[in-house]
């Protein structure tokens, strides 16, 4: 471990910064299970550590994959009650992605929370927006709390045409835009992509001692399927295959780490993938997927290359025997744009289509910029 990863302090554990924003007003926190607090017997989840505090939790908004972290990608999250402390916890997915009037009505400020991995399709920075627009619309503050980006140390991907905005790509930034949440947050705000042009009342609690040039190993899991480091790295990569007949692994013990197919022969890799926790009906269930095994790729691969691997992809394409139904419409909403399936279907290298993204990468790269809190990685 390097002195930067000993050091480093993420915003949650900065409590002196915040809590005199939360004292005696009603606090709403937008929370999961990676929003931990590391105290002297070892993690606490915020939510206790302010409760704790005394601070006058009154509700808890959930994101994708819920309050526990358990729900399967694109799952219908329910809302409830926390079995712990018996607050309200509120979906943040599916038909409510946005905080109703009525949500906030008993609220003053909200806290923000939540580990991100740095790809515009993860759409916890979606429900970012939403929460900052419906902060700006109600007129309430929103705090949040930053924690390092594990991709953060590059920036590449194409941009984000807004035409084909949804919920897995909401500004027009590249597929690893290298920005903390809080760093993105400043964004959304300083370049007014809130709806009508709304600027959020925000706080960003920074973390200390991070810069981007760091590796920074998540703690835990930010979602069911990416389990370990090498899966947060490829993540931005394989995610392209979401939007394909290729399987990433769902419902193995390494999805996000291999790629495969029924029909993709000449492989000897193989997996079979089986309902399980956050995978309950992977595509392909019970059927051989035969593929390419990624998991013995090391953090150094990622670390030199700092950028995205688009090989597989275009391999996967080229020899696949069944091209006319390879992508789908969700292709598209992925990549943000047209061109890249365009791209691949005309056979174009990697070395092409990544210098086709340089133009508008330098633009949003000097956006970027102005909203950053840490030394960059160049």
């Amino acid at each position: 471990m390097s002195p930067g990863e000993q050091s480093l302090v993420i915003g949650a554990n900065r409590l002196s910064m915040y809590l005199g924003e939360l004292k005696g007003r009603n606090v709403g926190l937008v929370v999961n299970h990676s929003s931990l607090v590391e105290g002297p017997q070892g993690p606490v989840h915020l939510v206790d550590t302010l409760l704790r505090l005394g601070i006058h939790v009154r509700k808890i908004f959930a994101p994708e994959h819920g309050f526990r972290g358990d729900a399967d990608a694109g799952e219908k999250i329910k809302g409830g009650t926390d079995k712990e402390t018996g607050l309200p916890i509120l979906s943040l997915y599916g038909s409510h992605k946005k905080p109703l009037p009525a949500d906030l009505s008993d609220l003053d400020v909200l806290v923000f929370d939540i580990q991100d991995v740095g790809a515009r399709f993860y759409t916890y920075i979606s429900t970012l927006h939403y929460v900052m627009e419906a902060c700006a619309e109600n007129n309430k503050t929103l705090i949040v709390l930053d924690r390092p980006n594990p991709n953060g140390f590059y920036v590449d991907g194409p941009v984000l045409d807004t035409a084909y905005r949804s919920f897995v790509g909401m500004h027009p930034v590249p597929v690893v835009h290298g920005m903390t949440v809080g760093e993105y947050a400043r964004m959304i705000n300083g370049e007014k992509w809130l709806d009508g042009g709304l600027q959020c009342r925000l706080m960003v609690v920074p973390c200390l001692n991070y810069t981007h040039a760091l590796l920074y190993p998540l703690k835990i899991k930010p979602s069911p399927n990416l389990p370990n480091m090498i899966a947060v790295y490829l993540y931005p990569s394989l995610c392209f295959f979401e939007g394909t007949i290729v399987s990433v692994g769902r419902g193995t013990d390494f999805p996000f780490q291999v790629i495969g197919h029924p029909q993709y022969a000449g492989r000897a890799f193989s997996f079979t993938p089986q309902s399980r926790e956050g995978a309950k009906n992977p595509p392909y269930k019970g059927i051989v997927c035969y593929g390419i095994d990624l998991r013995n790729i090391k953090v150094n691969y990622f670390a030199q290359r700092k950028s995205l691997d688009l090989s597989w992809l275009i391999e996967f394409y080229q020899k696949f025997p069944d091209k006319d139904n390879f992508f789908n419409a969700f292709f598209t909403k992925l990549a943000g744009t047209t061109e890249l399936e365009q791209q691949i279907k005309a056979g174009k290298s990697e070395a092409e289509i990544r210098e086709s993204w340089q133009p508008q990468l330098q633009e949003f790269k000097a956006i970027r910029k102005k909203y950053l809190l840490y030394e960059d990685f160049e």
